[in-house]
């Protein structure tokens, strides 16, 4: 008996950020669909960084593809800029202030009801958002992870102030032209911007918006390229999930024993100076946000001063 025939993949776009955020529009097999900023087509993004007749997405067998229509201020797709391209899964595609996820559709797609019962709760969707959301790019980091959202800002080149929240944190990225200039975590001067950055790329959860410039010159101005701080910062972050299982928590409180049987000259500078910044504050966090070194180095030094028995924590 002969299998039946394996159905072909149904794919839709789902906005996770700009005028559409939390909408979705299903994409139908050998049917162009059009985005642009006139209201005669198919998803209308009427805003000035959007053409008239911006991008095509079209399904052609398992074939889907993307093509910039000659817009003014491009299409990108994963940060990088294309005239066309060909899409899959997990694909982030940005058009003006909108963030759009590749995603598979659930169910059936139907015929041209679909298309219409979709614009319509486009509409809604947007709606129901306020005016000041609309007319910035925001989201959810679950949905679009930091690294994603910088890579497409440093190829369109976007200026603007990255506001990102987290629980009680917020940090923010100031760009300008697509590169990273600055980055605090709440106004906290104790750490310098580019730890901060780094810091900031860890953050898996919580929500973010890009607001304008801020044209303020900054003491410890970032120098390093967007593309530089991205493969450090993921290196970083590979590492220290590397050593979760042996770092105390961020709140945990560390003293040095007494008497303190191991020998200081074993120490270089820098573990002194993490030794000493133990001692000083009490605190992992503290020591983190004062230490001269990276999280990373930081985290590392904090380590075997713990296993060698320089410190101890509760």
């Amino acid at each position: 008996m002969e299998a039946p025939p394996s159905k072909a993949r149904q794919y839709a776009l789902r906005f996770i950020s700009g005028k559409y955020q939390g909408g979705e529009f299903p994409i139908v097999p050998e049917r162009e669909l059009v985005i642009g900023r006139s209201n005669d087509i198919d998803v209308a993004l009427i805003e000035d960084m959007v053409s008239r007749r911006h991008a095509r997405v079209l399904l052609q067998g398992e074939s889907l593809i993307i093509e910039d229509l000659g817009s003014t201020n491009g299409t990108f797709v994963n940060g990088e800029k294309v005239r066309r391209a060909r899409l899959k899964e997990g694909d982030k595609i940005l058009i003006g202030t909108s963030i759009i996820r590749v995603a598979l559709a659930d169910g059936e797609l139907g015929p041209n009801s679909t298309e219409s019962e979709a614009k319509i709760k486009l509409q809604e969707t947007a709606a129901g958002r306020r005016t000041s959301q609309v007319r910035t790019m925001s989201g959810n980091l679950s949905e679009v992870g930091l690294v994603d959202l910088l890579q497409l800002f440093t190829t369109s080149k976007k200026s603007g102030v990255l506001v990102v929240r987290r629980d009680e944190d917020i940090g923010r990225i100031h760009l300008r032209r697509g590169q990273i200039v600055h980055a605090s975590i709440n106004e906290n001067s104790d750490v310098p911007a580019l730890k901060a950055m780094y810091r900031l790329l860890t953050w898996e959860h919580g929500t973010f918006e890009l607001e304008p410039p801020d044209e303020r010159e900054f003491v410890d101005e970032i120098t390093l390229s967007t593309e530089a701080i991205l493969m450090e910062g993921m290196r970083q972050i590979d590492e220290l999930r590397r050593l979760e299982t042996s770092v105390p928590a961020s709140s945990a409180h560390l003293s040095i024993p007494s008497p303190l049987a191991a020998a200081l000259r074993e120490l270089s500078p820098n573990e002194l100076d993490v030794l000493q910044l133990a001692f000083n504050h009490g605190h992992v966090e503290a020591v983190l946000n004062r230490s001269k070194v990276s999280d990373l180095e930081t985290t590392e030094i904090l380590v075997k001063l713990l296993q060698r028995g320089y410190l101890r924590t509760g």
